[in-house]
């Protein structure tokens, strides 16, 4: 009864990244759990090596970020590499400390009672951050909720490493204070498979509870800006230019549609490197279709570019697109998904395999493609093209699907259920 009557003292969670600032997936993830935890009378505390939180709930530590040149150092000399050197493991643990005396700082200063690490015990992209996180949480015993957003194991990258000691032991670990979250069950599966580690599984979410304002006056020449002319069809392609996101299949359904339209992308390759940018725009060229990368004029907040063109974000963006494609491979759960129902937007989805076993199942009405673009599915997207009213059907009955499973709602009662069973029960007294 004691651990119960301790729980019902937390009223100050402290988050913990690498980065929780911007648009990345576990910032915007990280935002939606505080706002949840708030609405519950929860305060709200922030730590990492960038922040876009005010100064009075967050402690900026730059050691924390992956960009941190210590911390790229580290990784390119453990990464594709079988062997570590002595000097590298000694950085690891200067940092390491460095890092705990933070987390110290960080849970005294806000007087801490649940401890929520976001993705930081999950990829490891700050070995030293990982490690201080785990040694912390041992010798505090402090309430954690361990929050996964994707595994090493999933990522090539990280299956050749000089650091497989330090994965077991911190990514994640296996302490009797931390209860593990992860975001579809095929990842709870392979945690419990590969470490013995249980897990709830709590997908990510949008808040239809509260739909989008309607497209104010400064996106009133979003299509123009674009170079989309008025007849012409705005197909958005909402993600990074990478492999895994099938972009090419986004391409060849608008060249097969046999309509006047432009495939937007939004974002820009990142640090992958841009020979599949150049594989698209020379596949675009071939098949010719109008594909343009506008990554310079989007951005997570609206502003003017250089040379005097707005910046839009992608909100701004989403209700002027006609279609969304999102043909990925691969996903942790898909979050351009959500996007375009809670945008009210049709969407041309590839069949990965966690929308096939979280989100398929739900019964949205998406057009489908499983592998390969099949005339079945060009016939489909070019129906939702040049039928407005099934169009406006279809996107309200996925918006309604959305509300049922993916909205704050779900996310609160799900977060207050797990956290009573786990942690013995939390109050606001």
């Amino acid at each position: 009864m004691a651990r119960r009557g301790f729980y019902r003292k937390i009223k100050n969670i402290g988050f913990v990244s690498t980065r929780l600032a911007g648009t990345d997936g576990v910032s915007l993830e990280t935002a939606k759990w505080a706002n949840v935890f708030q609405s519950e009378g929860f305060k709200c505390f922030f730590m990492a090596g960038e922040l876009d939180r005010p100064e009075n709930v967050s402690m900026l530590v730059p050691e924390a970020h992956f960009n941190h040149p210590r911390i790229r150092d580290i990784n390119s000399h453990v990464y594709d590499n079988q062997k570590r050197d002595r000097k590298i493991t000694a950085e690891i643990h200067r940092l390491r400390l460095l890092l705990k005396d933070r987390l110290y700082a960080f849970a005294e200063k806000f007087d801490i009672h649940l401890l929520i690490p976001q993705n930081a015990l999950t990829i490891p992209i700050n070995i030293p951050l990982g490690l201080a996180l785990t040694e912390f949480i041992a010798e505090t015993g402090l309430a954690t909720i361990a929050h996964h957003h994707d595994f090493y194991w999933e990522r090539d990258r990280f299956m050749s490493s000089a650091v497989g000691d330090y994965l077991k032991m911190a990514f994640p670990p296996d302490l009797e204070s931390i209860k593990h979250v992860v975001i579809n069950s095929f990842a709870a599966q392979q945690l419990s498979l590969r470490t013995g580690i249980s897990a709830a599984c709590i997908p990510n979410v949008m808040d239809f509870e509260h739909p989008p304002a309607p497209p104010d006056a400064y996106t009133a020449d979003v299509r123009k800006d674009l170079g989309i002319a008025d007849d012409e069809h705005f197909i958005l392609q909402p993600t990074r230019v990478v492999a895994r996101k099938g972009i090419e299949h986004a391409i060849e359904l608008v060249n097969r549609l046999g309509l006047k339209a432009k495939l937007v992308i939004s974002h820009a390759s990142g640090d992958e490197g841009y020979d599949y940018e150049n594989r698209l725009r020379e596949y675009s060229r071939l098949m010719g279709v109008n594909t343009v990368f506008v990554a310079n004029i989007i951005g997570e907040h609206r502003g003017t570019t250089a040379d005097g063109r707005k910046i839009y974000t992608l909100d701004d963006i989403y209700p002027h697109a006609d279609l969304v494609t999102y043909p990925s491979t691969f996903e942790g759960f898909g979050n351009a998904f959500l996007e375009a129902v809670y945008f009210k937007r049709p969407i041309v989805v590839n069949k990965y395999s966690i929308y096939a076993k979280d989100i398929e199942p739900k019964g949205f009405k998406v057009v489908e493609i499983d592998g390969y673009v099949t005339d079945q599915a060009v016939e489909k997207a070019r129906q939702l093209l040049t039928d407005p009213e099934l169009c406006a059907q279809t996107v309200e009955h996925n918006y309604a699907v959305g509300r049922r499973f993916f909205s704050y709602r779900v996310l609160s009662k799900r977060l207050r259920g797990f956290i009573q069973m786990s942690l013995g029960g939390i109050g606001r007294g």
